[in-house]
């Protein structure tokens, strides 16, 4: 799993991973319409997309969305509800007792600010979940984002920035940080 990194879009990395995301939507496209009561093709289907088999004590309830799949690190008693989404190229950990609510967000990779290398490069940070955190319904964790161990991160809240341990936090308010001019 990388810490961080830098990739041109017109690379042979680019492609690989672009080809990964392919046959990973394939996958959870397959996940996602099985009966919920199906567990052996549930587990044949993870051990498919993350490149190892579920801890035995995780629960995720579809429908369930990542791009790559293996850089997802899920820890024993997991709890994942519907409708998340793991974009995980640069690394997600989700540590013990981890409890995911429906349809929070996990986003590693992204792009440059400047437009003329927006459409160039992609860059990506990991995220870290430390033990016994619980993220409410709705959040959206950002690019290098670690959340300390026993915190709690609001429905809704966009974070951006790490959580201190034992922390609650919440917000989306989006603010001006700076402008530029485009030629």
């Amino acid at each position: 799993m990388p810490d961080d990194f830098l990739m041109r879009i017109d690379s042979a990395e680019f492609t690989a991973m672009s080809e990964r995301v392919l046959e990973v939507t394939a996958l959870t496209s397959r996940l996602n319409v099985l009966p919920f009561e199906d567990e052996a093709g549930k587990a044949a289907l993870f051990e498919q997309i993350l490149g190892r088999p579920l801890p035995q004590r995780v629960t995720i309830y579809p429908p369930f969305y990542t791009d790559h799949g293996l850089n997802l690190d899920i820890a024993e008693r997991v709890f994942i509800n519907q409708g998340c989404t793991f974009l995980d190229y640069a690394g997600i950990r989700l540590a013990e007792r981890v409890m995911i609510a429906p349809k929070v967000t996990f986003i590693t990779g992204g792009h440059p600010v400047d437009p003329a290398d927006r459409r160039v490069w992609l860059t990506g940070e990991p995220i870290d979940v430390e033990e016994n955190v619980w993220i409410g319904a709705g959040a959206t964790i950002l690019p290098g984002v670690t959340i300390g161990r026993d915190s709690v991160i609001a429905a809704g809240a966009v974070v951006a920035d790490d959580v201190p341990a034992q922390t609650l936090v919440t917000g989306s308010k989006a603010t001006v940080q700076r402008t530029w001019a485009v030629d």
